[in-house]
Order: structure tokens, then C-alpha cells, then sequence
């Protein structure tokens, strides 16, 4: 069955309604309406057919759900340079953050050395997803074992109005209060980040199990 006609089969349109609502900076037309096990199943098929790399050659794709499973299929590439060649090849057509954010490539795992010049050449991108791709990567792969605390500056220096890039900022600030707040605390009592990514990094801390309630009643302080 060709992809498409798959895709046509699992899809629905109240879950499509849903989504179109999420992602409203992509062309309506474009959102088939498939939930994401189903895309992984479709995914993890693709990945073992003769097909796979003439979809993951086939760019652009038309629809919003041939994005997920491409960066789905990414993700089970177990050799790093073969995977990160696909990953760079893809980035440029990431238009929304659902796709930026949904896959997290097992080969980058094992491979932080090799992985984090990529990282900083992406963070670096004028291509919001891109961006947001990079500090994802950042945030999942180097707030623990392999920490740095130049990694928090890497993040801070990041400029741009975009709301989703901004977001992305927040969260990985977020994230690194409640794993690395010794190290990241000073970063809001300087109040260095942009005002807009200082507010919504505090509130996510907030909301967030993982960061101590001695740590939030200082954070409410700095908001």
C-alpha cells in the first residue's frame, strides 16, 4: 500500500481538527489527521521497506504528517554520520514545532562528542526550527552526564522574536533549573535572558515537580 493511501486510512478528522488548531502557522490543507502511534508504526515499516530512502530523499513532502514520520524514520538510523547527514539534509524543511520536537535520533546517544559541533552550527541557524532543533538537542542530551556550564551561555546567546524559538529558550531553561540550578540560577538573578524567556522559564519552573519548593519560592522572587 503506497504511503499515502495509509496515511488516507488511519487518518481522522476530529483529530485533524485538533491539530490544524495546534500547528496554525501551516497550510490547513496540508494536516491529514493520523495520531502519532500510528505514524510510528508507519514509520517503523518504512524504516525496514526497500522504500525508505526514496522518501527520505523525496523532499519536500506535501503533508504535515510525512515530516513526522520522516524525522521518525531518522531516528531509528542506529550509525551517527549516516543519521546526522539525514537530520541536516531534513532541517531546512521543518516548518512547525510539532516536527522539530517530536524525535530524539537514538544514535545521538552515544556520540555526544561528535554530535555537539552540530548542535552549536544549528543553535546558530536563522532557520527558527532549526534552532529550536538544536536547543532540544542541547536541552535532552547535555543537561546531565556530559554538562557544561558554557553550554547555559551557548543557550543564553541565542537571539530572536520568533514565539516558538523563544519557547523552546524558556523550556530549556526550565529544564536546566531543575537539573543543573546551581549552575543556572545566576542566569536569573543577572536577568540576562530576554524579559519575555525570563518570565515563562520561572513559570514552567514553577509548575514543574522536579524543582524543589525551597528553589520555587526563590524563583517567584526574580519573576
Amino acid at each position: 500500500m503506497a504511503l499515502y493511501d495509509r496515511l488516507m486510512e488511519c487518518r481522522d478528522e476530529s483529530y485533524r481538527d485538533f491539530q490544524v488548531k495546534l500547528v496554525p502557522n501551516i497550510p490547513p490543507e496540508t494536516v491529514l489527521g493520523v495520531r502519532t502511534p500510528q505514524l510510528r508504526a508507519i514509520a517503523k515499516d518504512l524504516f525496514e521497506s526497500a522504500n525508505r530512502d526514496v522518501f527520505l530523499n523525496a523532499l519536500p513532502h506535501q503533508y504535515y504528517e510525512e515530516n513526522l514520520i520522516h524525522f521518525f524514520v531518522l531516528a531509528l538510523i542506529r550509525d551517527f554520520d549516516a543519521c546526522v547527514q539525514g537530520v541536516e539534509s531534513f532541517l531546512p524543511y521543518v516548518d512547525c514545532w510539532p516536527v522539530s520536537d517530536q524525535a530524539t535520533p537514538k544514535a545521538f546517544r552515544k556520540n555526544h562528542q561528535k554530535l555537539f559541533p552540530y548542535i552549536k552550527k544549528w543553535i546558530a541557524s536563522d532557520h527558527v526550527y532549526t534552532a529550536r532543533f538544536g536547543l532540544r538537542m542541547l536541552m535532552n542530551e547535555f543537561l546531565d552526564a556530559d554538562f557544561q556550564e558554557a553550554y547555559l551561555a551557548l543557550a543564553a546567546s541565542k537571539n530572536g522574536e520568533d514565539y516558538y524559538l523563544q519557547m523552546m529558550l524558556a523550556w530549556y531553561f526550565a529544564t536546566a533549573l531543575a537539573k543543573r540550578y546551581d549552575e543556572t540560577i545566576p542566569y536569573f538573578e543577572s536577568r540576562c535572558l530576554n524579559e519575555w524567556v525570563h518570565r515563562k522559564a520561572i513559570q514552567k519552573a514553577l509548575e514543574s515537580f522536579r524543582v524543589s519548593n525551597e528553589h520555587k519560592e526563590y524563583l517567584k522572587t526574580l519573576r
